[in-house]
């Protein structure tokens, strides 16, 4: 990886504070040195306020520099109507604002936190990514998210065991519209939940009124085992009236699934 980066000498990379980036980034300060590393983050209603603080943690224990740009992809009819290919009309969004930013500032490529498990599966953003001209070089090279981790946690990097948090329009069903308030109400009930201090894995996948709770085996298994009232009530505070347990547990890109995207 060191040597990747150091073939280019300087580097703007897609910052989300999650973990392939965060690994990424201080890797990137190592390799280069803070001159020629900016951490770009795409701020934007999907993106969780707990991830940006997970990010701005990590930049600023490893002194990684930051630049912040407000993305619209809000503004987009064609994401707004959260079809199957959502992903690529914020990629898109992202990506042209990015770009530039790293073609005026000098910096020689463009990268993602994308890594080798992410290569299978939906991945419509991937395109958007490719027409941009950005890298992934995690993937490039061959490191999976366990090796991401073991590596982080070798680093000290918080966010070594930190959960997968993609952003919220993933738990809006295909064909329902993306909407400022229901990402709102999505975002409130997990927060509440985190703080009931549910840990590992977690999804609030959004049905109208109804707030289907998906949890990692472990909790779910603790949950259905004792009274589960504190957890409806504190989903329901966020604006949902119905609450449901999915009883399958944690399923990532469950609404893939429900959707037609992918096979169960």
């Amino acid at each position: 990886m060191v040597a990747w980066l150091k073939g280019f000498g300087s580097t703007a990379i897609g910052f989300s504070g999650g973990v392939d980036s965060a690994y990424l980034a201080c890797v990137a300060i190592d390799a280069l040195g803070a001159d020629s590393v900016l951490a770009i983050i795409g701020r934007s209603a999907s993106y969780p306020a707990e991830q940006w603080a997970t990010a701005r943690a990590v930049a600023d224990r490893f002194g990684v520099p930051v630049l912040e740009v407000d993305t619209e992809e809000m503004l987009d009819p064609r994401y707004v109507a959260n079809p199957t290919n959502r992903c690529y009309f914020c990629k898109t969004e992202l990506w042209s604002r990015l770009a530039p930013i790293a073609r005026v500032r000098g910096l020689a490529v463009l990268v993602d936190g994308t890594n080798r498990d992410d290569l299978s599966g939906h991945r419509p953003g991937a395109a958007a990514a490719r027409e941009h001209g950005v890298r992934s070089p995690l993937a490039e090279l061959g490191f999976s998210k366990a090796d991401i981790r073991a590596l982080s946690h070798e680093r000290g990097i918080q966010t070594w065991s930190q959960p997968s948090s993609p952003c919220l329009s993933s738990r809006i069903p295909y064909g329902t519209a993306v909407t400022p308030d229901r990402l709102a109400r999505v975002e409130a009930a997990e927060r509440a939940l985190r703080a009931l201090g549910i840990a590992g894995d977690l999804r609030v996948r959004h049905h109208g009124d109804l707030a289907r709770v998906e949890l990692a085996p472990g909790e779910l298994e603790r949950w259905l085992g004792a009274d589960a009232t504190s957890l409806r009530e504190a989903v329901r505070a966020a604006g949902y009236t119905r609450v449901a347990l999915d009883l399958r547990g944690f399923r990532s890109g469950s609404l893939n699934v429900l959707g037609g995207v992918t096979a169960a």
